[in-house]
């Protein structure tokens, strides 16, 4: 099992951060990107969840999702601490 989530991880970030494209694709296009996979991978996550309630999931499927959904969460928050944390250290910054 936490050799699954230890997968599942690494996949996340893989797919949440894919390279840029070419010439023609921005900073921006990336990060919607990566936050539509994180969009996708709660939603998917909410549906087994509610399939669940139902009665009509595999509980590890159900494990599985929100397992998954737990990791881009954690892994959108480590990203947005950082980036917090840069801008204040760019702020700090004499001019």
């Amino acid at each position: 099992m936490a050799v699954n989530a230890y997968a599942n991880a690494a996949k996340i970030t893989a797919d949440s951060s894919p390279p840029l494209k070419g010439p023609g694709e921005t900073f921006g296009k990336l990060l919607e990107n990566a936050a539509g996979s994180v969009r996708q991978s709660l939603s998917t996550a909410e549906q087994q969840s509610f399939q669940a309630v139902t009665g009509n999931a595999d509980l590890a499927a159900v494990t599985q999702a929100v397992t998954d959904a737990q990791v881009a969460l954690q892994t959108v928050v480590a990203v947005r601490d950082r980036v917090i944390a840069a801008y204040q250290d760019i702020i700090k910054m004499p001019i």
